[in-house]
């Protein structure tokens, strides 16, 4: 499953040039993938209710052009790999049509003392489902 979300650039994500400060696109990663979760019935709130977390292992991101404030940043995000301790997402950035970044992030499953756990079985089947979708 694939889900574009746009983000207006805010004058606190820029420099004093008016481009957007690299750490900005981390917090519009987690912005898109929590929306891509909710859509698929799984909101992070309710999943933390029920003791799991999904915790960021690797970040990878690569810029192509620079955002600036007033902009608005189309987040495209996919869900690409699940098993049953471990999530990946796929990125990209667009700012007007073109590519701003590209990103991934990899999530193991963690309970809520921070051990790696296996995913309930309806949270492994949502995800499962929305991947073959």
């Amino acid at each position: 499953m694939t889900l574009r979300h746009p983000i207006r650039v805010r004058y606190a994500e820029s420099d004093q040039m008016g481009v957007v400060h690299h750490s900005a696109y981390v917090v519009w990663l987690e912005e898109a993938r929590t929306v891509l979760l909710e859509a698929l019935g799984l909101p992070y709130h309710e999943l933390e209710a029920m003791g799991l977390f999904f915790p960021v292992v690797r970040l990878e991101l690569r810029y192509r052009r620079p955002m600036r404030y007033g902009e608005v940043a189309e987040v495209e995000v996919a869900l690409v790999s699940v098993n049953r301790r471990k999530v990946s997402f796929a990125y990209r950035v667009f700012r007007d049509g073109e590519v701003a970044a590209v990103g991934e992030t990899v999530h193991v499953a963690q309970g809520p003392t921070g051990k790696a756990m296996r995913m309930p079985d309806a949270v492994f089947e949502t995800l499962q489902r929305a991947l073959a979708s």
